[in-house]
């Protein structure tokens, strides 16, 4: 193999496939990555067998071939080099890369036996905005479960029907559910959960990014696929295994009437709680209390070795059926942070329903996302 390449157009997709390539004790060629020539595109590939990511940008094709070099070592020695056309070529498992007066070679491993990242055979796909996509999956991607008792909650599951995709996440304390509307509408009706780390992989990959993602699924796997600029051949692909299960269903979760609605600026009520955590205990604990002649919300918490800390807050509070005028509810405040976090709007609509019942954040004016948390019962 020898190919001629800009190290600028190297070192981004060397960053972007880096990603998965790790420290593997059992299988050490998965620490390597794949680099092959295909026509007129070198491939960049890594995998961690879960997770693939490929990389495909043109160079000139001397002398094709491919080889693996370790992951770490190659994408840190090509960030050092400056910004010039780089001859790659291989021979004998060792990769010699020549810029300048300066020539250096890295030891490699057989490609022959590097794994085979699968492909997806179903050439129809669904078309993604991919900035809307990634940004609803960023609303949802920290609430699925790290506990893996229950595997199907440790996910995002991704529901399409026709002119939108709904996410949602839950880790049985809290849920989020974000609505993401399809630019093009689709005739299939898909629905799987996708393993929580290859979200997060999808949102920093290609959250950047402008125009269209193309998603492939099959019963066992997911591709999403970034086309170049320049031309419809893959830029990006990014293939992964499904998590196993079905999804709970979740919708009887969400509840839907309220005991007390409660409409507030977002930053003063996320500033409150956080100024209320640092008296909130072990138990990470705040008091939100609603206080009707005042029309408004105190904050409160109470730590016997710190102190204690009460605020006030002016909030618009709708009643339901019964009027509630006095009502105290606990929650743990990082869960009540997290979801302040991820809503966009400048109000925030806060619906409580007791003491034991599932209480829901969501922004004032978009009825596209919606978050779930369960509060600390009281004994």
């Amino acid at each position: 193999m020898k190919i001629i390449i800009l190290k600028d157009n190297l070192y981004n997709g060397l960053n972007i496939i880096g990603r998965i390539a790790g420290k593997n004790l059992t299988l050490p060629i998965l620490n390597n990555i794949l680099i092959e020539t295909e026509g007129s595109f070198i491939n960049l590939s890594s995998t961690d067998l879960e997770l693939g990511i490929k990389y495909w940008l043109l160079a000139k094709i001397e002398k094709e071939g491919k080889i693996t070099v370790p992951s770490k070592i190659f994408t840190s020695f090509i960030g050092l080099l400056p910004n010039k056309k780089l001859t790659l070529e291989a021979k004998n498992q060792t990769l010699s890369i020549d810029c300048d007066d300066q020539s250096t070679q890295i030891k490699g491993l057989d490609a022959q036996d590097y794994p085979i990242i699968p492909t997806i055979g179903d050439k129809d796909f669904i078309g993604l905005d991919v900035a809307s996509f990634c940004e609803g999956l960023a609303q949802v991607v920290d609430f699925a479960a790290v506990n893996q008792a229950r595997p199907e909650l440790s996910g995002i599951y991704l529901n399409f029907q026709k002119d939108r995709v709904q996410l949602t996440a839950t880790d049985s304390v809290r849920l989020a559910e974000k609505t993401v509307f399809l630019k093009e509408k689709t005739e299939k009706s898909v629905s799987f959960i996708l393993p929580q780390k290859t979200a997060r992989e999808i949102i920093n990959i290609f959250t950047e990014q402008k125009g269209r993602l193309k998603l492939y699924s099959s019963p066992n796997q997911v591709l999403f696929e970034y086309p170049m600029t320049e031309t419809d051949h893959p830029q990006i692909q990014v293939v992964s295994r499904l998590v196993e299960g079905e999804y709970p269903d979740y919708q009887g979760i969400i509840p839907q009437k309220h005991e007390a609605q409660i409409i507030l600026t977002k930053n003063d009520f996320l500033n409150q709680v956080k100024t209320a955590s640092i008296f909130s205990g072990r138990s990470n604990e705040v008091q939100i209390r609603i206080n009707s002649k005042k029309e408004g919300v105190e904050i409160l918490s109470q730590n016997p070795e710190l102190g204690e800390n009460k605020s006030f807050l002016p909030a618009k509070i709708v009643y339901g059926q019964e009027k509630a005028q006095e009502m105290a509810v606990k929650f743990n405040y990082r869960f009540l942070v997290d979801g302040l976090l991820n809503i966009k709007s400048p109000q925030v609509v806060f619906e409580l329903n007791g003491e034991d019942g599932p209480a829901v954040l969501k922004p004032a004016e978009d009825q596209t996302y919606i978050y779930v948390v369960m509060p600390i019962k009281t004994t």
